[in-house]
Formats: C-alpha cells, structure tokens, sequence
C-alpha cells in the first residue's frame, strides 16, 4: 500500500493551468517528479465555477500528451472554469491536480492584427486585420474578436534596420486603414502593430513585420 501511495503522489500531474490566444484555450500540465511519470495516461475534467458535477473531456481520456483542447467547452467566455487532471500509471491512479479558476473574457490573450503594407514613393498605407476568434457565425464565418472587445490597433514604424528597438508610434485608434505620410524615398521602412483592449490595460504581442523600401 505505501508504494502505492508513494506511487500515486509520485506521479501526481504538476502546473495545471489553462492557457488561452483568442479564446483557443487548452490546459496544460507538466508529469509528476518520478521518472516513470512519462509514461502516465492522464485523464481531464472541467467545470464551470459553483457547479457540483465535473464533466469528463472525452478526446482527453487516458491520453499520453501534456494538454486538452477546451476551446470549446470554455465559450461562455464570462463564466469562470477549473480544469482538472489526474495521470494513471500500472494501475495506480494519482489525486486530481487542479488548475487555478480561469475567466476566458478576462484572461484570454489577445493576438495582434494582420497587417498588411502598400508603398507609393513617400507614404505607407497600412491594413489592419483584427484576429478571429475559434467561434463561428450561423454561415461560418469566424467571428472577430472585436466583436468581444472594445480594440485599439497600434501602429508602430521601424526606419532604420540597424536599430531593431526604435520604434515610433504613428498612429493609435480604431481605423483598419493608415496612410503614414511624408516618408522619404529610397529608405526601407518596417510596420509593426498591436491590438490594445483598453478595459483590461492589456496589449498583444507586435505583429510580424512587413517592411517596404519607397
């Protein structure tokens, strides 16, 4: 009884938490601290805060993988969830290891735009594209996350390819189309961008960058 209680512990799933990019949410977790832990199957259940019951995730039954899809049993994205997870291994099942409580409207990161670059010999026109959210309109499309944020695109120009970290805001606001005028011709210019959600005070990540010589 003692190894298997020692077993059960040993191999008790570590770090549970959830991890969410535009409401693409998976949980993750890393293997308990004994060797043999790698080869664990682990088992996955979810709930929304205050409920009793926890409800199995199927696809994520006695699998061998560190993570669970839950995007979409966490779409109502103003409910607070907990995720659970326990690992089995020669017949000993661990104690379920849980996650912090995870609210997606509120902890979800949000990615930066497409941006998009179009020169003429003195100015850049920039096209910005909010990401989408996995959820789809009743015709399929996926719906942007816009939709669920109020969201400012930061523009961001890069002119000078030696000094990566020089960048300048040029513009902040809710247009999906910048013209950045009176640039000069010959020089190579770099856009970057970002989503900003004012409310939470939280920005995305800069976009790739689509850089342009005029």
């Amino acid at each position: 009884v003692l190894e298997n209680q020692e077993l059960q512990d040993s191999i008790k799933p570590q770090k549970v938490e959830f991890h969410s990019l535009n409401f693409n949410t998976t949980l993750h977790w890393q293997p308990g601290w004994a060797r043999e832990a790698r080869d664990a199957l682990y088992f996955v259940q979810y709930k929304v805060y205050g409920q009793s019951t926890w409800r199995n995730k199927d696809d994520c039954w006695g699998i061998p993988s560190h993570v669970c899809d839950l995007t979409h049993e966490t779409s109502d994205i103003q409910e607070p969830y907990y995720g659970r997870v326990r690992a089995t291994l020669a017949g000993v099942y661990s104690n379920w290891s849980l996650s912090c409580r995870f609210t997606p409207w509120r902890e979800t990161m949000i990615g930066p735009p497409m941006v998009t670059v179009v020169h003429s010999n003195k100015s850049i026109t920039v096209k910005l594209q909010a990401p989408h959210s996995p959820y789809k309109r009743k015709r399929g499309s996926k719906i942007a996350m816009t939709n669920y944020y109020d969201l400012l695109y930061q523009v961001f120009i890069i002119n000078n390819l030696l000094d990566e970290q020089h960048r300048i805001l040029v513009y902040e606001g809710k247009d999906k189309v910048i013209k950045i005028q009176d640039l000069r011709p010959g020089f190579s210019y770099c856009i970057v961008a970002k989503t900003y959600v004012p409310m939470l005070d939280r920005s995305s990540a800069y976009s790739s960058r689509q850089c342009t010589v005029l």
